[in-house]
Formats: structure tokens, sequence, C-alpha cells
């Protein structure tokens, strides 16, 4: 089962965490110097619900977002 929502499609996104080194100038330090652009995961905080779906109840994975809208019956 992939990790994403079940009402919205929300999945993981690819972003990069830019980690940064140095003084700044205003402290009497050079500037900061870029020193690592490592790629990282943004994860959806999916919760596991009962919900109603098509006369029946399931379980399925859905985003907080969904829950607090009112998307999901539960």
């Amino acid at each position: 089962m992939a990790r994403e929502c079940y009402i919205c499609k929300k999945k993981a996104t690819v972003g990069g965490s830019i980690t940064h080194r140095g003084i700044s100038k205003k402290a009497g330090g050079i500037g900061l110097q870029l020193v690592k652009n490592s790629k990282r995961l943004f994860k959806p905080n999916l919760q596991k619900v009962k919900m109603q779906s098509g006369g029946g109840r399931i379980s399925a994975l859905v985003c907080t977002a969904c829950i607090r809208s009112g998307k999901v019956v539960k």
C-alpha cells in the first residue's frame, strides 16, 4: 500500500536540507558559506482511521488536513 492520503492523494515530496557554516559579516566574519545541500523527503502526516466509504466501513490512511476539514466521516 502506498503511503499517500486516501482522499486528497497527498504523498511524500522531495526537497533539500541546506547546511551553512561560518560567522555572519555583521558579527565580524566573512559570511555564511554553503557547506552541503542534501536531498530529503517531506512526508505527510498520515493517520490510520476507520471511515465510511460506499456504504461500508474501511480502514484507510488519511492526512490530518483532511480529518480536520471534515472530509472524513468516521
